[in-house]
């Protein structure tokens, strides 16, 4: 049986749960990529089935390298979710988006060396598009939302995604400026490749918490300020959440939908039968069953 498609809401730094979820349920997912970062909290939230994970785990456990990103998505496909809602602390490299705001971007830029950022391999080759790594759609209803609310929110922007767990340095932090990107942080970037590789849609909701260490006039960033616009901040992001699930559609229209359908160039027949069964939650649509033998005929 199939399951009801779901929203699915990965939540970061500052937001571990979710509040309003009706019939809650703490589910255990097993995946081909090992555990997820915690238990998975099902329920409904204005009637629509809601799917919330904690991307560093409930007390933060995990450090940004260390997220298992690939289970995680998984965990969330497989139970039926469709879109993803990423929620994520951010340092702002402009001078408009104050710490605060809401940035809710269209592009990435990868400066993460240590992680997986694909589901294939081992015998499967798929190359998604990636040129738009977010989802317009979700993207934009995110945006109207949040305006609707009255919060300070910025449409559009670039995430810098590294490595971490230290903040910039002073030089990283003015080149990065220099190339234009728009926020930085540790999270996103791995959620948006695996998320369209697995055809879910998907949007990133950026909480600015400070301005990193570029600013002259502005204190460098410390977990002890990040924190405190943190606090500040999550009961926004509750609202948006809460504002913003009802007005999704059921159905969707976006190309993240079919991603895979061109993207597979290995033969069929050079598939292994353990790694069809290990991503047949993907692949299973485009890749036809292999043919079963026949019986030997006795004379």
């Amino acid at each position: 049986m199939t399951p009801e498609p779901a929203i699915g809401v990965l939540g970061g730094s500052g937001l571990y749960d979710l509040e309003g979820l009706e019939g809650v349920r703490s589910v255990e997912v097993a995946t081909p990529f090992g555990r997820p970062s915690d238990r998975v909290v099902t329920g409904r939230l204005g009637g629509v089935p809601l799917v919330f994970l904690a991307r560093h785990g409930r007390g933060h456990r995990h450090l940004p390298t260390e997220i298992p990103y690939r289970a995680n998505v998984w965990a969330l496909k497989s139970l039926g979710v469709e879109r993803i809602l990423a929620v994520s602390a951010v340092g702002s490299m402009r001078e408009d988006i104050a710490p605060g705001d809401l940035v809710i971007v269209d592009q990435f830029f990868d400066r993460t060396r240590q992680r997986p950022s694909t589901f294939f391999g081992g015998g499967l080759v798929a190359h998604v598009h990636f040129a738009d790594p977010v989802c317009a759609e979700l993207g934009d209803l995110l945006h109207e939302a949040a305006k609707g609310l009255g919060l300070r929110v910025h449409r559009g922007g670039t995430y810098l995604c590294m490595e971490g767990p230290a903040f910039s340095t002073r030089a990283e932090s003015r080149i990065y400026r220099q190339w234009g990107v728009d926020v930085i942080g540790m999270t996103n970037l791995q959620e948006a490749k695996l998320a369209r590789e697995a055809e879910v849609c998907y949007a990133t909701v950026a909480m600015s918490t400070d301005y990193d260490c570029w600013h002259e006039t502005e204190e460098d960033v410390t977990v002890e300020a990040v924190l405190k616009v943190l606090r500040e901040n999550v009961s926004n992001v509750r609202a948006l959440i809460r504002a913003a699930v009802p007005r999704i559609p059921r159905e969707r229209r976006c190309p993240c939908a079919s991603a895979l359908e061109h993207a597979i160039l290995t033969s069929p027949a050079a598939v292994s039968p353990a790694t069809r069964k290990r991503l047949d939650l993907l692949v299973g649509r485009y890749l036809p069953a292999p043919p079963k033998a026949r019986p030997r005929r006795r004379r």
